[in-house]
């Protein structure tokens, strides 16, 4: 599929009609981020920090941009393909990604103040397939969501911006929203299979630096 006229410009991520185009020059904008980041522990379920809604962005200046490049690097020291500020410990409603879609097309972003738009019965098809998180390391659980989704929010910058994708994207965007909004994937779970990812998570080691629950 051929690619959109490009409308506008924000920062060094395009736009067509007010959605990101994160599919361009991803290698260089991802180490350009964590390159000027420090990676950070990632809280684990159970921290209250995750438990709860973030609070909205307000402040769009150097202290966001420090901690968008920061949670590039912690995601890129946990080998993760997304991560909200929550998961570092920050109360703010910010998510960064780097994140292929099921054709292997890589999406690389930041979304602040994301809400996710409830798509129409007709349009929610369900994809079933497994998925995890760094907040509950070692530990994997088939969930059913929709194959696609749409978030609208706001650049590092403020401007107002639509991310939308499919497959693994699709849920990688759902995943992250639900993580500022005080949700983990396995309080989607039944209470048998929340278990069974809780015993997951306490039999495994994780490969990065986790912070301890009080």
């Amino acid at each position: 599929m051929a690619q959109q006229e490009t409308d506008q410009q924000l920062g060094d991520v395009e736009v067509n009609d007010g959605y990101v185009v994160d599919t361009e020059d991803c290698e260089a904008r991802e180490l350009a981020y964590r390159s000027r980041g420090t990676a950070r522990p990632i809280t684990t379920v159970g921290n209250p920090v995750l438990h709860k809604e973030c609070k909205d962005v307000t402040e769009f200046g150097e202290d966001l941009a420090r901690l968008i490049d920061d949670m590039f690097a912690s995601q890129k020291a946990a080998e993760g393909v997304g991560l909200a500020a929550n998961q570092i410990g920050v109360d703010q409603k910010v998510f960064v990604y780097d994140c292929p879609d099921d054709e292997g097309v890589r999406h690389t972003g930041v979304v602040v103040n994301p809400v996710l738009v409830d798509l129409p019965a007709d349009r929610r098809v369900l994809d079933d397939s497994n998925e995890g998180c760094l907040s509950v390391p070692t530990a994997y659980a088939s969930l059913a969501r929709p194959d696609f989704a749409e978030v609208h929010g706001q650049d590092a910058e403020g401007n107002p911006i639509k991310v939308r994708g499919t497959g693994y994207f699709a849920r990688c965007l759902q995943h992250e929203t639900d993580h500022l909004y005080g949700y983990l994937y396995i309080d989607r779970l039944s209470k048998r299979d929340r278990k069974d990812a809780l015993k997951q998570m306490a039999e495994g080691t994780p490969r990065y630096e986790t912070v301890p629950n009080a």
